[in-house]
């Protein structure tokens, strides 16, 4: 197969109908229509379509589903040609061998229903994770420095604050790990052991980040009508820090995040966000059902309180009955092992077919399970479709589809947001230009987390490409039908080889480990 492929007859955002010549996995440049010189170089008719930078996901859950040629299709029919992994605060790197705490053990047992289980990392250095996906996958990798993996690896699962030695030694392992290529530091205030932190133990992470150009990427303490606190609390740590800010899957009433994002701004702090385009969220269901008080982030010591007999099992099931609203609005979507017959069904329908009731049903479940069970569920009224379709004209908003691919009925947002986000903006909103469908899907991702040569096209630029149809292009992944991947990109090279051909997965390996470039 040629190195090297020059595309006929396709519209460049910023050149018009254009040739386009892709060489040595770069874009070697970009000539008027039928004047450009094949040189040996495999044709590909564009006919017509849209050449675009590949589409960069600004957060995932596919830590170890991006190995899966099914899950690498779901991405490129959508044309996502690099993900953002690391998120929320918890995933597998840093974990020093032979340190104090496991950390990639931890990561690994807490979001199983999440970020799965990687086939071959043991842990070690961010270094070392990078590593495993390097043409490995058929999509780009970078990833964010995660919170909570840094806080276990140096205090296991405590829930205190940190000593100043402590917080020392986390602020050296993320040094390490911006090295190794991190692309940011995350945080997941709402989860476990990250919520522990205080102020100043944040405020010191993120000056390491800030000093090194990167952004701090943060699940904040609240969402829906608590966006106004938990982004002040954001808002703080930059104005002391420094870092750049950007928030995870920012979901709520319009009018209460614009004004929130808008005190930012006039507080010195210009926050950026992702967000997904559904009025359906996707957790495990430990975090969305069980009390505080239970260390899901250690499952055993969690499932040792929540086993019959245990002193504290009434006290859950007593906590549990309280969330009466909640189990309509959550249905199952990855449950292993005997009780897989649940995937797709609300909790009520899974109790009335084990004839008990709903609380007992959730701690059968996370018992049987070892808490490896994740939910779709419908966020609070407060959010509403007018809300998404606003935040997806805030000049802050980058796309992200907050995929997490296990399970027999997991949500459709990785098969489908990216699509989705084009044919909204495109067609329903009806403002976005194709430059702001760059924007949104590539570009202002691409400059966050400093992706070398990637967000736009143009002599020199990495040969990350996408073909697509604006009229053809739209999601097909329904709640009741997951998986089935989208329309209107049927063609994409990454790193100038072909991963995408006329919508079938070519089954090469193109990826690459992305670090960030200068800043």
């Amino acid at each position: 197969m040629s190195d090297s492929t020059l595309l006929r007859d396709v519209r460049l955002p910023e050149a018009g109908p254009a040739d386009l010549l892709l060489r040595d996995g770069r874009v070697a440049a970009v000539t008027p229509p039928g004047t450009g010189e094949d040189g040996g170089a495999e044709v590909v008719d564009g006919g017509g379509r849209w050449a675009l930078p590949g589409f960069v996901d600004a957060h995932v859950h596919g830590e170890a589903a991006v190995f899966d040629p099914d899950v690498q299709l779901a991405m490129l029919r959508q044309g996502i040609t690099t993900v953002v992994l690391g998120q929320d605060g918890v995933s597998m790197a840093p974990s020093p061998l032979g340190g104090p705490h496991d950390a990639t053990a931890y990561a690994t047992g807490y979001f199983a229903a999440i970020n799965g289980t990687h086939p071959g990392f043991p842990g070690g250095s961010v270094a070392d994770l990078l590593a495993t996906y390097d043409g490995a996958t058929a999509v780009n990798v970078a990833y964010l420095a995660p919170h909570g993996t840094l806080r276990f690896a140096v205090l296991g699962g405590e829930l205190r604050p940190a000593t100043g030695a402590e917080v020392e030694a986390m602020v050296a392992l993320l040094a390490q790990a911006v090295a190794d290529g991190a692309c940011g530091l995350s945080t997941g205030l709402e989860y476990l052991p990250g919520g522990a932190a205080e102020r100043d133990e944040l405020v010191a992470l993120c000056r390491v980040v800030a000093r090194a150009g990167l952004p701090h990427v943060s699940h904040m303490r609240g969402y829906e009508t608590a966006v106004p606190a938990a982004l002040a609390e954001l808002v703080d740590i930059a104005r002391a820090s420094g870092v750049a800010t950007h928030v995870s899957h920012l979901h709520g009433p319009a009018d209460v995040v614009e004004a929130a994002l808008a005190d930012a701004a006039a507080a010195g702090v210009a926050v950026t966000f992702d967000s997904y385009p559904y009025l359906r969220g996707c957790t495990i269901l430990s975090m969305l059902t069980l009390p505080g008080w239970v260390p899901v982030a250690e499952p055993e010591r969690a499932l040792a309180l929540l086993a019959p007999g245990s002193s504290r099992r009434e006290e859950v099931l007593a906590h549990l009955a309280g969330l009466g609203d909640l189990w309509p609005r959550t249905a199952l979507a990855s449950v292993p092992g005997e009780l897989a017959w649940a995937e797709g069904l609300d909790l009520p329908e899974v109790a009335a077919r084990l004839g008990r009731s709903v609380p007992e049903t959730v701690l059968e479940l996370l018992v049987s399970t070892g808490l490896r069970v994740s939910a779709v569920f419908a966020q609070p009224p407060t959010n509403s479709g007018a809300s998404v379709r606003r935040l997806l004209e805030h000049p802050g908003h980058l796309a992200g589809s907050d995929a997490i691919y296990l399970g027999g009925r997991p949500h459709p947002r990785g098969w489908g947001a990216f699509a989705r986000f084009f044919a909204l903006g495109v067609h329903e909103l009806g403002g976005w230009s194709i430059d702001d469908v760059v924007a949104h899907l590539s570009g202002r991702a691409a400059a966050l987390f400093r992706l070398p040569g990637r967000g736009r096209l143009r002599p020199g630029a990495v040969a990350d490409v996408v073909l697509a149809d604006p009229a053809a292009v739209r999601d097909r992944a329904r709640y009741a039908d997951p998986r089935r991947p989208a329309e209107g990109v049927d063609d994409v090279w990454v790193g100038g080889v072909p991963a995408l051909r006329g919508g079938v997965f070519t089954g090469a390996a193109p990826g690459r480990a992305v670090r960030p470039g200068p800043a």
